[in-house]
């Protein structure tokens, strides 16, 4: 896992067998990353790396963080259900997901054309965290085993790339991860499969390298 957000940027996350490789998500969309990343330093934010991603924050509360996904980039909003997206430009990373939202970038063009309204989003973002807002969170219907939920609250990355899993493969990993009777099975379930969940890939799913 990468410790600095330059590294995340000539590396990647590191946490995934394509980090440091030409396969990389964040090489393929370098230049719309590094444009987002100068449009949210304008906002103010504290710029960390957390899980390897570059990670803003307010008075060390995690307001956004900027992601590589296979088919595009995004502004990941932590809190993003309280925005009001007045320009409707907000999205799910999956139908489950109850906080984060994201504004999803394939070209720099887009990234331009919207700079007054992202800005506009983060700021409003800010405010949430001045005010103390917090997310109501509605019970997942498919049980989560305390160790994944834990994990969840150590790294909201994995959280988000679960979330946005098909619900037949989530509903795989939680069966697979609450079988073991001892905790400690199931954290090591967990941790070994985190590659493959941070991949958009499902429990039996294999890799497969793309072609150039």
């Amino acid at each position: 896992m990468t410790r600095t957000v330059e590294q995340y940027f000539e590396a990647g996350c590191g946490r995934c067998s394509l980090g440091g490789t030409p396969d990389c998500k964040v090489h393929t969309w370098i230049t719309e990353l590094e444009l987002l990343r100068k449009l949210v330093l304008q906002c103010g934010l504290t710029e960390e790396s957390k899980w390897g991603m570059p990670t803003y924050t307010y008075n060390e509360k995690n307001v956004l963080m900027l992601c590589a996904f296979k088919n595009h980039s995004a502004i990941s909003f932590f809190k993003g259900t309280l925005l009001n997206d007045s320009k409707n430009i907000l999205e799910r990373p999956g139908e489950n997901s109850q906080a984060v939202r994201l504004i999803k970038f394939t070209d720099t063009d887009k990234i331009k054309s919207l700079e007054s309204d992202i800005k506009a989003y983060i700021f409003e973002a800010i405010e949430a965290e001045k005010a103390g807002l917090k997310i109501k969170f509605k019970k997942s219907p498919e049980p989560l085993p305390e160790e994944l939920e834990q994990k969840f609250e150590e790294d909201p990355t994995l959280k988000s790339a679960f979330e946005a899993l098909t619900p037949g493969r989530q509903r795989g990993y939680i069966l697979y991860f609450s079988a073991p009777k001892q905790s400690k099975t199931r954290i090591s379930r967990i941790e070994k499969c985190t590659g493959k969940i941070l991949n958009g890939e499902g429990l039996h799913d294999k890799y497969q390298k793309r072609k150039n």
